[in-house]
């Protein structure tokens, strides 16, 4: 529990002393320039032939950033979308049901047992963390209301560890918009357990920049965006 403690002081020392300024982001981006990205993206073998999900997490300004994503990517996007918004009861389905009828894909907010499907964004419901597990070859959502995660449920790094224990799958995380540090350690732990990329959405178009912050801060993001390319940043991984 200590060590633990220790590892999350490191990691908020390091995102509070993050330099404003673009060559340390291109430092603290794996790869420095979206020309390498695109290159390797066309060689399109970093999942190894594992099917791919997309995990995103995101906080204050999120409903817009949301939207400007979700509306950007195709119905026959070949993932499923499961996506931790930081909002309380009541809330998560009103705001799904308006993001399906703007989006190509369907958005809806996440139940309890359901298969995840490729196409589909699941939201997962105010005062619920959202989980994933293996139902034979499919994956299932799992809906619990299990202690806060820094203050939050849905907590985004609780949705991202689980994802992270379905290790013949590829992840693609993203980070957007929103206070503290939510989301950070997940990233570390998918980055253990399999073929990940993981995007941050960039300082100009962050309301909050803490979330994103925190996440470039652990020297595992691929590729730092603003909120307009996020989209394609996403399809061309998949």
């Amino acid at each position: 529990m200590a060590a633990s403690r220790a590892n999350i002081h490191k990691l908020q020392k390091k995102a509070m002393n993050i330099e404003e300024n673009p060559s340390f982001w291109r430092k603290y981006s794996k790869k420095g320039t979206r020309e390498m990205l695109k290159n390797e993206k066309n060689i399109n073998n970093w999942s190894y032939g594992n099917k791919k999900i997309i995990v995103i997490g995101t906080s204050t300004g999120g409903p817009r950033a949301l939207q400007t994503v979700l509306t950007g990517l195709p119905e026959t996007i070949e993932a499923p979308i499961l996506v931790v918004q930081h909002m309380p009861p009541g809330f998560t389905k009103s705001l799904a049901d308006r993001l399906n009828s703007l989006c190509r894909i369907q958005v809806k907010e996440a139940e309890d047992g359901e298969l995840i499907q490729k196409g589909v964004a699941y939201i997962a419901p105010g005062g619920f963390h959202l989980k994933v597990r293996k139902v034979g070859m499919s994956i299932a959502v799992l809906l619990d209301q299990s202690e806060l995660r820094s203050g939050h449920r849905p907590s985004v790094d609780v949705l991202f560890e689980s994802v992270s224990e379905i290790t013949d799958i590829a992840k693609i995380a993203v980070i957007m918009t929103g206070m503290g540090m939510d989301g950070s350690s997940g990233i570390i732990k998918l980055n253990q357990t399999g073929p990940l990329k993981a995007i941050a959405e960039s300082q100009k178009t962050s309301i909050v920049f803490g979330m994103p912050k925190a996440a470039i801060a652990t020297n595992l993001i691929d590729s730092i965006e603003d909120l307009e390319t996020i989209a394609s940043t996403i399809i061309s991984y998949c």
